[in-house]
This record gives structure tokens, sequence and C-alpha cells, in this order.
């Protein structure tokens, strides 16, 4: 799909145009398009092709050129020639947590700044202070937003890395044909938190023409190396990326290999040598003698050991488990039964409660909680007491509508800086599922951030606290909490703590959340979806999840919805 493509090409040049201070009106048409356009379930080129792009909301004439040339060109030169307007790092400047477009063009005008680096220097050399509309504050966030993008950019969030190879998988796929086999490897399959480069693995009998898809993808910016059966790219983000086709009893083998943790094959090769026995990317050799590798269960099976799920082979104990086959099962996407955490249009969700409703039923789940902000964030559309009357009566009638399904009523409500609810008791007492989180107020210290979490758990109306670390990725750290005080609130009161799926958040990450569950704190994974679409990501938590150890005992909403409700009573 090129969706995404159209709406980041038109994003680009909104962000230029308001640099240049050029009209407000079209700036937003922009603006709208892209946000219309990355919202379709549907692919855009199916929109060119039967000259539909007049349906779209905010596309006309000029835009609907536009699109169908990205469409069918991957480019739009009108993007290429106003990119040529600004000088090339101003756009990049963009990146940075809260600078946009005002500021960039502000900086460059009054200090002649063009790139991230020269930014850093004129803020390491106070030259900032003293513009107008620079504050100390905005310094602060901008020497802020350096530092936070430096440490993103060493490595890929795992939503991101996950996305990127997809989109090379299956453009490999598409480009190659007959393909037997095709994975990606590394810490992105062991779903590490973050990823800094990409190993894909192909078996196929055309080795050569594999690689010259993969040299020649649309991603690709600079070829690293291009040889017969293995090739190194850079993508136009700065990604490395491997590629390597290998012979099919070898899949296995180079799987594991190619898969590691690096410990985890140091253990494995040690443990191969105490029986005679050698283990590298081609196979088990005795001597000359092949023993394994076609399949990673093969492997395994030799070695007489339990099979161990690629999330957690970081020689962490995960060894002497498979060997006395002791490991648990780990938490499925399959065991999901509902999400517990979504939005809706009644606050700042793009659906409404039915297509929510029916989306989440469509993934065979037996229930939605729309649990729409509290009346205090305004800038989220926080639901009034009377908006809630009447969200009430909509779910009612969704419900009667979809039988075996349940749409539970819900709230995600404010907790302020004494710990203190959005809303008051007798309205939070009408609510299936209630959610404790914070949106404000991060700089608190960890002693504060600690008490407003645990005196949120101690309500007797709150089930679960979302994104409980606040984080963003690339954007905002996490605060600090005393987890042993949290987990110990959270299980004394039976309040959950959730594992939020967005990609921007994924939190807890997989370290607190297996000290959690180890501590025998309950979780909810959750999509805290806006709209049908983000109801896809539910797998990324899935996989915080299973690098944590956790499996569906551990988690609430693998629950059917009356042993749901029964197990958050309070």
């Amino acid at each position: 799909m090129k969706n995404k493509l159209v709406a980041d090409i038109f994003r680009h040049i909104a962000e230029i145009l308001q640099i240049k201070e050029e009209n407000v009106f079209r700036v937003r048409a922009y603006q709208k398009a892209a946000d219309n356009i990355e919202a379709m379930p549907e692919d855009i080129a199916g929109f060119v092709s039967f000259g539909r792009l007049g349906d779209i909301p905010g596309i006309g004439a000029d835009l609907s050129a536009k699109i169908a040339e990205i469409v069918s060109t991957g480019k739009l030169k009108f993007y290429e020639d106003l990119k040529e307007s600004i000088p090339e790092g101003l756009l990049a400047i963009l990146d940075i947590p809260s600078v946009g477009p005002h500021t960039a063009g502000l900086l460059y005008k009054k200090l002649k700044i063009k790139s991230i680096a020269e930014l850093e220097k004129a803020v390491k050399a106070g030259k900032l202070k003293g513009i107008p509309g620079i504050k100390e504050k905005t310094i602060a966030n901008i020497r802020e937003g350096i530092d936070l993008l430096k440490r993103a950019r060493e490595r890929m969030p795992f939503a991101q890395a996950a996305g990127l190879a997809a989109d090379l998988v299956q453009a490999i796929k598409d480009g190659s044909g007959g393909l037997k086999r095709i994975v990606p490897a590394g810490s992105l399959r062991r779903c590490r938190e973050t990823v800094r480069d990409i190993d894909i693995l192909v078996v196929s009998a055309s080795p050569r023409k594999v690689m010259g898809v993969f040299t020649g993808l649309p991603q690709v910016k600079d070829v690293l190396a291009h040889g017969p059966a293995k090739s190194s790219v850079r993508t136009g983000d700065g990604v490395q990326v491997d590629c390597r086709v290998v012979e099919e009893r070898s899949f296995g083998a180079a799987l594991m290999y190619f898969t590691g943790s690096r410990n985890f094959n140091i253990h494995l090769r040690k443990l191969a040598l105490s029986k005679g026995w050698k283990i590298n990317e081609y196979g088990v050799f005795k001597g000359r003698k092949f023993l394994a590798g076609r399949t990673e269960e093969e492997i395994f099976k030799l070695f007489k050991m339990q099979y161990v799920d690629p999330e957690i082979r970081e020689d962490a104990g995960e060894f002497e488990s498979a060997q006395k086959f002791e490991l648990p099962g780990l938490i499925r996407l399959e065991d999901i039964k509902g999400d517990l955490h979504a939005h809706s249009d009644y606050s700042d969700g793009e659906n409404t409660i039915e297509e929510m409703a029916r989306a989440a039923q469509s993934k065979g789940y037996s229930y939605i909680a729309l649990t729409d902000h509290s009346q205090g964030l305004k800038i989220a559309g926080g639901l009034s007491l009377a908006a809630l009357k009447k969200k009430r009566k909509e779910i009612d009638l969704v419900n009667r509508k979809l039988p075996g399904f349940r749409v539970f009523f819900g709230a995600e409500v404010d907790i302020d800086s004494e710990g203190r609810l959005d809303y008051p008791d007798d309205v939070l007492k009408q609510f299936d599922i209630v959610i404790g989180a914070v949106h404000l107020g991060f700089k608190y210290s960890r002693a504060q951030q600690t008490s407003r979490i645990v005196r949120a758990c101690r309500s007797k109306l709150v089930h679960f606290i979302a994104h409980p670390t606040g984080r963003l990725w690339g954007s905002r750290d996490s605060y600090e909490l005393d987890w042993p005080e949290v987990f110990k609130a959270a299980v004394d009161t039976n309040t959950a703590l959730e594992i939020n799926s967005f990609p921007d958040r994924l939190d807890l990450n997989d370290r607190n959340s297996r000290f959690a569950a180890k501590s025998g704190v309950k979780i909810a994974i959750n999509t805290d979806s806006h709209a049908v679409r983000h109801l896809d990501n539910m797998h990324f938590g899935i996989s915080v999840a299973r690098r944590a150890g956790i499996g569906p005992g551990n988690v609430i909403n693998t629950l059917l919805p009356g042993e749901l409700l029964k197990a958050i009573k309070k």
C-alpha cells in the first residue's frame, strides 16, 4: 500500500510550506489530506486506478494529480523541487521533539541554522537566548529533544524495525517470485526493544535474482556489498539491512545462528563441543557428517531440549529449563479475548462505537472496552457527565445489535498530581472498566510519581493503570517509579498494569513486565486504539510480554467476559 508514502510526502510539503511562511490554508489542505489518506483502510492505488480519488475528503483535482504521480512513480516532482528551496538539513531539524516548522524557520532566519549539528552548537554556545519567541523553557526542550533524538537514532524502536522488515520482505517476495522461505532474523526476531540493523534469510533456487531485487529496492540508498548469495544495503533512513540466501538443508541452522543472541549461540556451541559436535550457520556436524539443520525444531530435538522461543534466547536460564522440558508456554496473539483500552469518536478517536466494536468482533474477540478520556483532559476531548450518558445509551444499543459480543462502558481517567481521579466515585461506579492514567506532570520526582500511581491503585474503582511510565519513543523518556512499591500496591489491591501495544509506547517494557509478573501483578495487554486500524497493533504488546516470559495465565484479557469481570473485582 502507498498510503503511508503519500501521507508522508504531503506532511513534509506542509512542513516546508510552514517554514516558508506560505498560506496557512494551503498548509492545512496538505495536512488534512495526509491525515485522511493515512486513515484509509483501503489501498489508495485502487482509488487511482478507478478514478475515485475525489471520494476522499479534502482531495481535489490538484492533489489527485499529485497522488497519481506518487503512486505511479514513487516520487513527486513538486515535492522534490520544493525541497530544493530550503537547506537540506532544515527538514531534519523537525525530527527533534518540540521543534516545529515555525521554530525551525525562525532559527534559520535569525541564526542561519540549517542542520541538527549547527543547532546543537548554537544551544551550547547560548546563541538562542534573546531571540523573540524563544524562551528558556524552549531552549531546555530543544536540548533535551536533541539528546532524545541521538539516542533514538542509535537503534530503531522494535515497531519501526518490524514495519521496515515487513515492507522489505514483501518487496523481495513480489520481485523475486518462487521463494521457498523468507524470514527476518536477528534482534528483530527476538523482539528486542530496539534494533540496530535487520537480517533477512531466504531460501531460493535463484539467489542471484534475489540479490538483484534486494539491492534494487526503492528503500535502498546505498549498496554496501553485492554478492551472489549475500548483499548489504543502507536504507534512506540509515538502516543497514543484510540479506542472505541459504540452502534449504541449512535454513534452520542459519535462522538459529543469525537470530542469536550471541550469548545463546555461545552456550549452544559449548554444548555441541561437549558432545563432540560442531554447530554453525550451515548445520550441526559430527566430523563431516550432517546431523541436523533443516529446521530449528530438528536442532533442539537433536540436543534433547525443549524448543526455545526466539524472544527468550538470551542465555538467562532458558537453557537449563529447556533441558528439563520445564519452559512455560508464552502468550500468543490467539490467546487474547478482547481489548480493554480503546477510544471512539466520543473523545479523540476516529471511529464510532459500532465501528470499533465490529472491527474487534471481526478479529475473533469477545469484547472491547471503549475507554474514552475523562473530562479534565480537554485536549483529547474528555467527556463531560452529559456526554457519558449519551455514550452509555449508544453502547447499550450496539450491544443489542451484536449478540455474543460485549462492548464494555469504560473510561481512561486522568490521575492528578496527588493521585486523585478525574471523575467522582459515584460516576466511576457506573463504568464496567476504569483505567487510571497519567497524562500531565511528567517531571515530578520519583517519590511523587510513585505516590500518585499507588494512590490510584488503592482506589476500589480503578481496574488497571495504563502506560505506567508515560514513555513516548523518541519524544519523551519514562518517568521514574519505585517499582517494588508500585508492584506491591498493584498486588495488594488487585490492580493490573498495562502493556500498551501502541508502537510509540510499548509501556510497560519487557524488563518491567517480567518483574511485575514475577511479583504476582496481573497484566493487561491493550492497543490504546484511536482508530479501527490501530487494533492491529496488539501483536506488538504480545511481543513485549513474550520477551518477559509471560504466559496467558498472567494476562487478564485472555479471560472471557464473565471471568474477566470476576477477576478484576476489588
